[in-house]
């Protein structure tokens, strides 16, 4: 058989692989494209009791965002794409599940870039839709036309769009109190959106049938308090001289979200796991690379917050990728007990943690 000379070979070899470079590349962008765009809204209007903003946009027909004050036509309730999206239709439905407070002067409008507006169509009945040719929009406006003598109730926002946007499947509005230091009210904004997007993962992370986390989480920000920051139900305190020495610890306020979702009960869940639970969600999920250098010769499974996140991890990608998901629940139920980790690895924590060590070790 006779062999073509390298020389000749190679370049066929590198088109060869260009084609597939581009062919990976391609896949991966249009991977990209079809995931759903995720969603924020911003408005001018302070929310009423429970009813909270994403209501508006979660899929549900009998939940809706209300305000807490009657709008003036000035005001406006915005939902805005992390990206422009080709929109075929826009679909709105106001007024409460018993039909008060519809929107009967009210306008639809949509951006491109989320600045500049133009009118789409107008309210009949607190009803709208409006059809699009598959027109790139980011931002989808509600306006009202005229002062009202209600609240502005909306039950719900359907788009039809390439590549969809996704819905709120875990509705939630961070509450902000920076009364003890108003200077920190951007700094506690910005990280309440933080926390607000990463809510969604969150969840995922730490979710179980039937279990439905807070809807409203409060951030306050107190003088008196000298720790970092803690979470008492659906309430987050911060400590207002650390966070103006590190502002840029986001990672601390999503730690109390996590232990916000977790809502645990039961008496029998030890701290270290609780601790290490949501550093694990902190450190592997939201801020990968992170966690800094474990000492291999001090570590142990029951260090707690990021030792204990690290040897969670490790477990769980060695041994079960829902390992802090099976905890989870178990914890929620009040049902945690050590040899729950015999049961789903098939060793003990006294195995699993030297063998753990071991690899710290080596890493050393």
């Amino acid at each position: 058989m006779r062999l073509t000379p390298a020389s000749n070979r190679a370049p066929v070899f590198f088109v060869l692989l260009a084609l597939a470079v581009s062919a990976a590349r391609g896949a991966a962008h249009a991977a990209a494209e079809s995931e759903p765009a995720k969603a924020a809204i911003e408005t001018s209007l302070a929310t009423a009791k429970g009813q909270i903003r994403q209501f508006a946009f979660d899929g549900e027909p009998n939940t809706f965002f209300a305000s807490e004050k009657n709008p003036e036509s000035s005001d406006h309730f915005t939902l805005v794409f992390e990206k422009p999206v080709k929109v075929k239709s826009i679909a709105v439905v106001t007024g409460r599940p018993d039909g008060g407070d519809a929107l009967e002067a009210g306008r639809l409008l949509v951006s491109a870039d989320a600045k500049a507006f133009r009118e789409l169509s107008t309210f009949a009945d607190g009803k709208t839709q409006a059809m699009l040719p598959n027109e790139s929009i980011k931002a989808v406006r509600i306006e009202p036309a005229v002062n009202l003598k209600h609240a502005l109730a909306i039950r719900e926002l359907e788009i039809e769009s390439d590549p969809p946007v996704a819905v709120f499947k875990y509705p939630v509005e961070f509450r902000i109190d920076v009364e003890d230091e108003p200077k920190l009210k951007d700094w506690a904004e910005k990280v309440a959106k933080v926390c607000a997007v990463a809510y969604p993962m969150i969840n995922e992370e730490l979710k179980s049938e039937g279990y439905k986390p807070p809807s409203v989480v409060t951030l306050a920000l107190k003088s008196d308090y000298r720790g970092v920051a803690f979470a008492s139900g659906s309430r987050i305190t911060g400590s207002v001289k650390y966070f103006e020495d590190h502002p840029d610890d986001v990672g601390a306020i999503i730690h109390e979200t996590s232990h916000v979702v977790q809502n645990y009960h039961g008496r029998n869940n030890p701290g270290w796991l609780v601790e290490g639970v949501s550093d694990y969600v902190r450190f592997f999920k939201f801020e990968p690379g992170k966690i800094g250098r474990i000492n291999a010769g001090r570590a142990h499974y029951n260090g707690s917050y990021r030792v204990t996140a690290a040897f969670l991890a490790y477990v769980t990608d060695k041994y079960d990728k829902r390992l802090v998901l099976k905890l989870n629940k178990l914890m929620r139920e009040g049902r945690y007990k050590k040899e729950v980790f015999k049961e789903l690895t098939g060793k003990d924590l006294e195995e699993l943690d030297r063998e753990w060590l071991a690899t710290l070790h080596t890493k050393s």
